[in-house]
C-alpha cells in the first residue's frame, strides 16, 4: 500500500543569479499609503510589489460585483446565459438598489425587461445595485440562494479568505474580502474573460436618459488604465481594485480604507506610477528549464523533473541587490504512473521572509510504474522512513 504522502520542501539555489534585493514588501521606508489595505502585483508572474494589510478582511462595499460578475461571466462562457437575454427589474431589486434607495443605481425602471449586456454596463460603469439585484433574482430567485454561487465560485478559483453574502456589496454580517483574494480575482477574470473584460473600460453609459460617468478614477487619467471597480461604504472606506497596461506590463492594484473619492484617486495614481518605475522584470526560468525533482513512488525512474510550462519571471526594484530564497513544494513521495505535463508541484520565492510568488510545476517527463520488485523496494523503503 501507499504510504500516506506527506509535504516535501526543496530549497533551491538562486545565489548565483544576481537579482535585485529585498522587494521591501510592507516596507513603510520604500512606500507609504493612506490606505489601510493594499497590494500591488505583477498581473503577469503575480510577483507581489508592494503588499499592506493584504490578508486582513475588510468589507467590500461594491467590490463585491467582481464576484457577482464572475458567476456572471462563467454562465455566459459555460452556455447557460446569452448577452441578449433580459431580467426583470423586481419591486424588491427597484426598492433596494434603485433611484430612490441612496444607494450606486443605473437607474432601471420598475417592472421592466433589461437585456444582460445593458445589465452588465449598468453594473461596471454605473456600479448599480438595481442591475446586480435583478441578474442575482433572475439566475437564482433570491439574493441568499446567489450568494451561494458566488461562494462556490469563490472557493474554485481559489478565494480563501472571503465570503459574500449579496450581489452588491451593500453591507451585511459576516461579508467580507481580503485584498490578496481581489487580486486573484482580478488575475482570474483578466485571463479567462477577455470577451468581457472590455466592459470595464467603457468611460460611461446612458439608461432611462441618464448618462454616468465610469467610476474608476484612473480610467482615462492615467496612462493603461482599462479597469476594474470602485467601491465605498461608511465602515470600508473609499477602495479600488484597478489593472493598467503599458508596454505589455500590466499590473494590479487593490486599496481599500480611503477617506475620500480624492485620496483615493491621488493614491491609485501615486503607487501605480511608482511601480511601473521602480520594479523591472527579472527572468528566473525559462519554459521547460529544469528547476528541481521530486521523488516518486513505484516508478521506473526514482525522480521526476520539474518544469515550468511558462518563463517564470519576477518584478524586483531597480536600486538593491542580494539574494532570494526559493522552495519547490510538493506531497510526495508521487505515485507513478506520471503523465507528462501534469501539475505536481509549486515553485514559492522569497525576499526577506515575504512570500513574493508562487508558480505552478509540472513532470518534464513521463513515469512508468515500476516493476513489481520495484514497486515493493520503494514500499519497504518508505515504511523503514516511516518508522524512522
Amino acid at each position: 500500500m501507499m504510504p500516506l504522502s506527506v509535504r516535501h520542501s526543496l530549497l533551491i539555489s538562486l545565489s548565483a543569479i544576481f537579482l535585485v534585493a529585498a522587494l521591501c514588501v510592507a516596507n513603510a521606508q520604500i512606500f507609504q499609503t493612506k490606505a489601510h489595505q493594499a497590494l500591488l502585483i505583477d498581473w503577469d508572474s503575480g510577483s507581489v510589489l508592494f503588499s499592506k494589510d493584504a490578508q486582513t478582511p475588510f468589507p467590500p462595499a461594491s467590490l463585491a460585483k467582481l464576484m457577482t460578475l464572475e458567476v456572471v461571466f462563467n454562465a455566459l462562457q459555460q452556455g447557460e446565459l446569452s448577452l441578449g437575454d433580459e431580467f426583470l427589474i423586481s419591486e424588491n431589486a427597484w426598492r433596494k438598489g434603485g433611484g430612490s434607495s441612496g444607494g450606486s443605481t443605473m437607474f432601471a425602471k420598475l417592472n421592466s425587461s433589461i437585456s444582460l449586456s445593458a445589465l452588465l454596463n449598468g453594473i461596471i460603469v454605473q456600479s448599480g445595485n438595481d442591475a446586480c439585484i435583478a441578474i442575482a433574482e433572475g439566475m437564482a430567485g433570491n439574493e441568499e440562494s446567489f450568494s451561494e454561487l458566488m461562494n462556490v465560485r469563490a472557493q474554485e478559483i481559489g478565494l480563501t479568505g472571503s465570503n459574500f453574502v449579496n450581489s452588491t456589496g451593500l453591507p451585511a454580517e459576516n461579508q467580507y474580502v481580503t485584498a490578496q483574494d481581489l487580486a486573484k480575482l482580478t488575475r482570474h477574470l483578466i485571463k479567462t474573460y477577455p470577451d468581457y473584460y472590455k466592459y470595464f473600460s467603457i468611460p460611461e453609459f446612458t439608461w432611462n436618459k441618464i448618462t454616468q460617468r465610469n467610476r474608476n478614477p484612473l480610467l482615462g487619467q492615467t496612462q493603461g488604465a482599462d479597469g476594474l471597480k470602485t467601491g465605498y461604504t461608511k465602515a470600508s472606506g473609499y477602495g479600488v481594485v484597478a489593472s493598467v497596461l503599458r508596454n505589455d506590463q500590466r499590473l494590479i492594484l487593490i486599496m481599500s480604507g480611503m477617506k475620500s473619492k480624492k485620496e483615493r484617486a491621488l493614491e491609485s495614481r501615486k503607487i501605480i506610477d511608482w511601480g511601473f518605475r521602480a520594479f523591472v522584470s527579472q527572468r528566473l526560468y525559462e519554459t521547460n528549464e529544469e528547476i528541481a525533482f521530486a521523488d516518486v513512488h513505484g516508478g521506473d525512474q526514482a525522480k521526476v523533473m520539474l518544469v515550468s510550462e511558462k518563463p517564470i519571471s519576477l518584478f524586483m526594484p531597480r536600486s538593491k541587490r542580494g539574494k532570494l530564497k526559493a522552495r519547490v513544494v510538493y506531497q510526495g513521495p508521487i505515485k507513478a504512473p506520471i503523465e507528462e505535463g501534469s501539475q505536481l508541484a509549486t515553485l514559492k520565492i522569497w525576499t526577506d521572509d515575504q512570500l513574493v510568488m508562487e508558480a505552478p510545476l509540472v513532470a518534464a517527463h513521463s513515469v512508468d510504474s515500476g516493476t513489481l520488485t520495484q514497486r515493493a523496494l520503494d514500499g519497504l523503503h518508505h515504511l523503514l522512513l516511516g518508522w524512522l
